[in-house]
């Protein structure tokens, strides 16, 4: 059995975390979802979110102009295709 990592004082559901950690998700981002799961019921966590636009719905102009707020490289070389799937994966 591999050894558990000790996520350290500030995470407030270790089991929650580990379960996560071995979804393969980061460190920083289970952390966070452990810790929302604790200050709230389990079936809150995620329910709120944004209401941002859809990349699939936005101009080549503004996925450009997003890129650029969050700093992706070769953006402007990117086709449209391409930038969504570069904001994706950020």
């Amino acid at each position: 059995m591999p050894k558990r990592e000790d996520p350290g004082p500030s995470v407030k559901d270790d089991e929650l975390y580990e379960k996560l950690r071995e979804e393969g998700n980061s460190k920083e981002k289970s952390a966070r979802i452990a810790n929302a799961a604790a200050a709230k019921s389990r079936s809150a966590v995620g329910a709120k979110g944004g209401h941002a636009e859809r990349y699939d719905d936005m101009s080549k102009d503004e996925l450009l102009d997003r890129a650029r707020e969050i700093g992706i490289d070769g953006r402007s070389t990117m086709s449209k295709d391409e930038l969504i799937k570069a904001l994706r994966d950020h």
